[in-house]
């Protein structure tokens, strides 16, 4: 039988006092903290101390005598392990430069760069960021003697994208295909092909991507016993932060190297895992008692970080999902004796003035500008907003992507506009080009001379391109897509010659050739299609062309270079934030505005049309709840009540499904005066 012998409690006599646990935190948190040996999950509440209560639990492990070396502590940011970590190491008097600590993929890393040999690979390897993946998944495509581009097959980056997430969620390559790429399943064969060459490619190369440094750590754990024995040895505590968040590749990663002691302290919230889109399986936290039998359950509900108006309407929304661990947020704040606020404004415009003109009030009262956010839960759905601020001289910045007018795909559909508008824009033509098959700078410089040297760029008005364009040179993989190219833009001026209106002018660009090349080229398709029916809906207000690209151009500001890439610029940090709550997450502002709460946009119309079990719906409600909860003083939820869409002309919108879960005494109604109309 093996002797227990046990180290020392670091702290006591004549060492730096020990830590005060039951001072330094509240009860719930203490419970959590001083949690026996054996599996554990903390159900940490929005705002109730998630990160602090990690924090103790290292410094409380390590003051009761557990090595630094024997304890992994796993999180999604570099950043959140530094932090954490610098923090234990101001409570306890310990070197903890041992303490394996870090996001899946460094910890993947380090045990890969000691053991890769078992794998076939040097251990100095090289990790791919993505440009480095699209250049090697290109070579393989070249080397696939596959006439891709004729084709209209996928990208190299779209192609990584689908490998990626068939390889996290383990789904069938083909099935992943066939369930979310249905216009690529014609190509199921080649795709897979095309996989099985890239894996080649990058052992012969000996590089990894970012997914191999989790699933080659997972086959090293599974395949070689000595080397699993020596780090589930090793690892007495395995503790995971945001838990909610993990895949299946990383859940079964935490299973290996917490398999021999089974001390497993699981952080997070069941409440706010939204990101089943790129791979997160809800069911990991859902099922984590299940799956460790005997788990004791810690629930933190204390909310330090909003006011009980704001909790008690979080508390609302996220009642009525049946899949999940109850709780009831504890305010720690007093009453602010103002409810949240639910405005219902005529139409979209009317929206953006509302939340402008109520951003410029808040600053005029003292809130500064960066204590301000609007969320939403598309991007698109922030155009507005955008243009009015701009309008208005407010400065913002978005932490969702490029400004509205600045992403590539509205910059894109307008290049068409700009060069049938202006025969003479050589940017406009040249970008408009190179989308084509077999078309690159040198081609489009060729493509441009032949141009100028022809009849119709010396015309203000024509009888269409086609007329001129067929008789080009082209390089041949081009020749058909460079065809229908010449019969769009024929479609972009009337049998006058005039110009057509912006919103038939995008139309005919979408549907002549744009659609697919957006398939093809980019992994959220649905996504950019709605922003260009967005940009649709906002070109029906212009009849004049040149009016509208010259609004285009003011909104989008200036800071693009000639190749239409953004240059870098120093970003003011005390400004409005605008973002999509999925990029919330984690964050928090005194007043929040989350517009467009309207059915069908939040929660979002595609995701209820594919909802077959009410997943999908229950994700999107802790979408909403993950919105509220950022909110620390003043939560406003604001709605159109007509859409103008620039085919179906006003769409009378219906208010969230979410605002009706909410009981009516929880919100205080603001009607919004006609002066904004």
């Amino acid at each position: 039988m093996a002797r227990i012998y046990n180290l020392n409690s670091v702290g006591g006599e004549g060492g730096s006092p020990a830590i005060d646990f039951d001072a330094e935190l509240n009860p719930q948190q203490l419970a959590a903290v001083k949690a026996p040996p054996g599996p554990a999950l903390v159900i940490a509440g929005a705002g109730s101390g998630k990160t602090r209560t990690l924090t103790y639990r290292v410094a409380y492990l390590l003051q009761n005598g557990i090595q630094a070396q024997n304890i992994l502590l796993l999180t999604f940011t570099n950043k959140a392990a530094r932090e954490m970590i610098e923090r234990v190491a101001a409570l306890v008097p310990v070197d903890t430069s041992t303490l394996w600590s870090g996001t899946f993929h460094s910890i993947g890393n380090r045990i890969l760069r000691r053991h890769a040999d078992r794998l076939g690979m040097a251990r100095q390897f090289s990790i791919m960021d993505r440009e480095d993946q699209k250049e090697l998944m290109n070579s393989v495509v070249k080397d696939s003697g596959l006439d891709v581009k004729a084709l209209k097959f996928p990208k190299a980056q779209l192609l990584s994208d689908m490998f990626s997430m068939a390889r996290n969620t383990g789904v069938n390559l083909r099935d992943y295909i066939a369930d979310n790429y249905s216009y690529f399943e014609q190509f199921s064969d080649e795709i897979v092909k095309m996989r099985d060459a890239y894996q080649d490619k990058k052992l012969t190369t000996n590089c990894m991507d970012f997914d191999d440094l989790l699933i080659k750590t997972l086959s090293l754990l599974r395949e070689h016993d000595d080397l699993r024995d020596l780090y589930q040895h090793q690892f007495e505590f395995v503790l995971v932060d945001e838990y909610q968040d993990t895949n299946m590749i990383q859940s079964d990663m935490i299973d290996l190297l917490a398999g021999k002691h089974g001390n497993l302290m699981v952080v997070g919230d069941d409440a706010q895992s939204i990101y089943s889109w790129r791979g997160a399986d809800f069911r990991n936290i859902l099922n984590f008692p299940e799956q460790y039998p005997g788990t004791n359950v810690y629930k933190i509900e204390t909310n330090y970080r909003s006011v009980p108006e704001i909790l008690t309407l979080a508390n609302s929304a996220i009642r009525s999902n049946t899949e999940q661990f109850s709780k009831e947020l504890a305010p720690f704040r007093s009453d602010q004796e103002t409810l949240p606020a639910l405005v219902m404004l005529s139409n979209t415009n009317t929206q953006a003035a509302f939340v402008v003109q109520r951003i410029q009030e808040l600053q005029e009262e003292g809130v500064e500008p960066q204590e301000i956010a609007v969320l939403y839960r598309a991007h698109y759905q922030a155009m507005e907003v955008q243009m009015e601020l701009t309008r208005q001289g407010v400065d913002f910045n978005i932490t969702s992507g490029l400004r509205f007018f600045e992403q590539a795909h509205v910059k894109d559909v307008a290049t068409f506009m700009k060069f049938v508008a202006n025969r003479a824009d050589e940017v406009a033509f040249k970008r408009m080009v190179r989308m084509l098959p077999g078309i690159g700078d040198k081609s489009a410089d060729k493509l441009w001379m032949q141009w100028l040297s022809c009849e119709g760029s010396q015309k203000e008005k024509s009888d269409g391109f086609s007329k001129y364009m067929l008789d080009f040179v082209v390089p041949p993989k081009g020749k058909k897509d460079w065809m229908q190219l010449a019969y769009t833009l024929d479609e972009l001026i009337d049998v006058d010659g005039e110009l057509q209106p912006p919103s038939m002018m995008i139309t005919s660009i979408v549907e002549g050739m744009y659609a697919d090349y957006m398939r093809a080229q980019f992994s959220n398709y649905e996504n950019r299609k709605m922003d260009i029916e967005q940009l649709d809906n906002f070109s029906s207000g212009f009849e004049n062309v040149e009016e509208f690209l010259t609004q285009l151009s003011l909104l989008a500001g200036t800071d693009t270079d000639i190749k239409g890439g953004r240059q870098k610029k120093e970003q003011d940090s005390n400004v409005v934030c605008l973002s999509s709550v999925h990029q919330a997450k984690g964050l928090e502002w005194k007043v929040v505005f989350v517009i467009w709460m309207a059915e069908g946009m939040f929660p979002n119309g595609r995701v209820l049309e594919e909802d077959l079990d009410d997943s999908g719906l229950e994700e999107e409600r802790r979408l909403f709840y993950v919105a509220v909860t950022r909110a620390m003083d003043e939560l406003y939820l604001t709605y159109p009540l007509i859409w103008q869409n620039a085919h179906s002309g006003q769409v009378l919108q219906q208010p969230s499904r979410f605002l009706d879960e909410i009981p009516s005494e929880q919100m205080e109604e603001w009607q919004v005066g006609s002066g904004w109309d």
